[in-house]
């Protein structure tokens, strides 16, 4: 019987922390799992993955699992297509089912304007070859047949930018696959290992600090999400984030009626409907900022108030549980990656409410930076000197709406 418990643990258990690793990742969420995971591929295998809750307890778990690429600019819908590409194969490399259902992706438009800026995005994407297009009000209808569409409505539906090519996934999976992937491959993965400090000599960090003891280090990578100014500020590297909550909730399973996507710009509000028949929905993140993950009522009395006006069928639903989790937002709405003024400290950071869709390509493109000392050229535009070069990735547009 111990054998068989033995063979069905994600991961090992952890050993005690050596005084030394190759590369050590802060953060075991999705971006730090998957850079452990691409490390092991390019053959580096001394590896510290270090979280202060369990696996996956941050923003990995607290997400509404939509994935898509249909971003504003060219440089967002190359890198969040890369990302998608690889979810798409990644079950099948990991030997391991992410419950991947691509589809498809609806951003409602209930304006004019709201209509010329689906456009513009989507001819946007198509120039990078990505499945993207604006559909009309009857082609919405037969997509999603069981939404009200009618025109005695506050926010009427003028059309749709339609993105076949996204869906949801299961986020339990996704972190559940990368640890194994990562453990098999010689990554040690720690929870319930709080850093707690940053040595830094000069232009390198020599040590990491935890409540387990310190550690010495030849990189280190920051994939803490809301808590990463934070961890940046231990390393003597300001980023310019404000970390916010994001809200979301899921009503009890109902029979299924709505196989894709749904997103309203203009009601803030997107809600899929999972294969449990649960409907998952969730909204705009909150304009305060605060690491209190608490749930607040407004928000739910405004989501279900848009949410009825687009299925006033689930009307008698009950919703199960509510949750909330930390964004850390850029003043372009991008993300910060890749390297720092400090020559072995580097960052994922910056992702509002899309970090989980680019987890695999965080991963590739940290991984490849490590092994070789050079930014790949699909994250040059991220990197936090722009701040200070003025050459901004405004996704502004595509964000409208945080999913």
């Amino acid at each position: 019987m111990r054998e068989l418990f033995r063979k069905r643990r994600m991961w090992r258990s952890r050993p005690d922390l050596k005084k030394r690793y190759d590369v050590v990742i802060i953060g075991g969420g999705s971006h730090g799992l998957a850079t452990a995971y691409y490390l092991r591929q390019l053959g580096i295998t001394d590896v510290a993955v270090l979280e202060k809750g369990y696996i996956g307890s941050g923003a990995a778990g607290r997400n509404t699992t939509i994935l898509r690429s249909n971003y504003k600019t060219p440089e967002g819908a190359r890198f969040y297509d890369a990302s998608v590409k690889l979810y798409e194969r990644l079950g099948k490399e990991m030997e391991f089912n992410l419950l991947f259902s691509q589809c498809g992706h609806l951003t409602l438009a209930h304006t004019d304007r709201a209509l010329f800026v689906m456009a513009n995005r989507a001819e946007v994407n198509r120039l990078q070859g990505i499945d993207s297009r604006l559909i009309g009000p009857d082609e919405v209808k037969e997509l999603a047949p069981t939404m009200y569409v009618g025109e005695d409505t506050t926010y009427p539906i003028m059309g749709a930018l339609y993105h076949p090519p996204g869906g949801i996934i299961r986020h339990d999976a996704v972190v559940w696959g990368l640890a194994r992937g990562a453990d098999a491959g010689g990554a040690e993965i720690h929870p319930y290992t709080e850093v707690t400090g940053l040595q830094r000599s000069g232009d390198r960090i020599t040590a990491v600090q935890t409540t387990r003891g310190t550690i010495q280090a030849g990189t280190v990578l920051n994939c803490t999400a809301g808590w990463s100014s934070l961890i940046c500020d231990m390393a003597d590297v300001p980023l310019p984030i404000t970390t916010h909550i994001l809200q979301a909730c899921v009503t009890e399973p109902v029979k299924p009626f709505l196989d894709v996507v749904i997103v309203s710009s203009q009601m803030h509000v997107y809600l899929s409907q999972s294969d449990r028949g649960e409907f998952v929905m969730g909204s705009e993140i909150e304009p305060w900022t605060t690491y209190r993950t608490s749930g607040t009522l407004n928000f739910l009395q405004d989501l279900t108030r848009h949410t009825l006006e687009l299925f006033p069928q689930l009307e008698q639903a009950r919703i199960l549980r509510s949750w909330a989790g930390l964004c850390d937002l850029s003043p372009d709405y991008s993300p910060i990656l890749g390297q720092t003024e400090v020559e072995n400290f580097h960052v994922s950071a910056g992702w509002g409410t899309y970090g989980f869709k680019a987890a695999p390509i965080v991963g590739k493109t940290l991984a490849e930076l490590v092994a070789s000392g050079r930014t790949p050229d699909l994250i040059a535009p991220f990197t936090l000197e722009r701040f200070y070069e003025d050459n901004l990735v405004s996704e502004l547009a595509a964000a409208a709406v945080s999913h």
